[in-house]
């Protein structure tokens, strides 16, 4: 079956908004008012995001209402930061129960270098046949991680995921920018025709988030994963019409501050 991507890609751009953090990191990102997932949904509406990441529970609970709004990415595997074990995030979702609740696509955490890769890579092969049946893009969270990993910024193991994921089928790989934009251009080659993102992290300044958006997109980049520099900014709707404006229309960093300060 060909592989849908007209519901979460724009000319094969995208801004996702990421709200699967709750499992990974616990309640540490959220405030009385963005521990809400009714807030982000309305946010990604209201700013009208290719997409928003969802868990099973929050979309179980929360995405219905949204559905015809803003298309649901759903994460098929999780885990907590409690366990001092090799990384390795397990199924909790099925493709068939994600199509269910509406998914658009699916996402899966892929932590290469882990000492369980043999069971991840086993996992995500059968995951990602099922979800190419359905038509669905597979979006890959590609994290070198676990003790035989020593730097997991550098460049080199940058580019490695992405040949990974690309090599795994994966349709969109979701990695982490170490600021080498030399290295993300060699990366995103790696990737070949899969279409590579970048994930928005930690709180950042305005500027240097900006700033890293546009040397991405330069660099070959299709967008990015977005959550806390977004529902955690004073001004949501504003920082996301700036990476937007990044993203869609090629504007400087200078040009999409002014989305910022008006």
């Amino acid at each position: 079956m060909e592989i849908d991507f007209s519901r979460i890609l724009k000319k094969n751009k995208g801004l996702f908004l990421a709200y699967d953090q709750g499992l990974e990191h616990g309640p540490a990102d959220f405030n009385l008012t963005n521990c809400d997932p009714g807030y982000i949904l309305e946010i990604g509406r209201k700013a009208k995001f290719n997409a928003v990441i969802l868990q099973k529970g929050t979309a179980e609970k929360y995405y219905e209402p949204y559905s015809h709004d803003i298309p649901l990415i759903l994460k098929l595997n999780g885990k907590t930061r409690i366990p001092n074990i090799e990384p390795i995030s397990s199924q909790i979702c099925s493709v068939k129960y994600a199509v269910k609740l509406g998914a658009a696509a699916i996402g899966y955490t892929i932590y290469d270098g882990s000492g369980m890769e043999p069971e991840i890579f086993k996992d995500f092969g059968r995951i990602q046949e099922e979800a190419h049946d359905f038509g669905l893009p597979v979006v890959a969270w590609l994290y070198p991680r676990g003790k035989f990993i020593q730097n997991e910024n550098s460049t080199e193991l940058m580019a490695y995921s992405c040949r990974v994921g690309l090599e795994l089928g994966a349709d969109i790989l979701k990695i982490r920018y170490n600021g080498d934009a030399k290295g993300f251009g060699w990366a995103a080659k790696c990737a070949g025709k899969a279409k590579v993102f970048v994930a928005g992290g930690f709180k950042t300044g305005e500027q240097e988030l900006l700033n890293m958006t546009s040397d991405v997109m330069n660099a070959g980049a299709g967008g990015l994963a977005v959550g806390r520099n977004v529902w955690q900014h004073g001004e949501p709707l504003k920082i996301a019409a700036a990476l937007k404006d990044i993203i869609f229309e090629g504007k400087t960093p200078e040009q999409a501050m002014k989305r910022i300060k008006q």
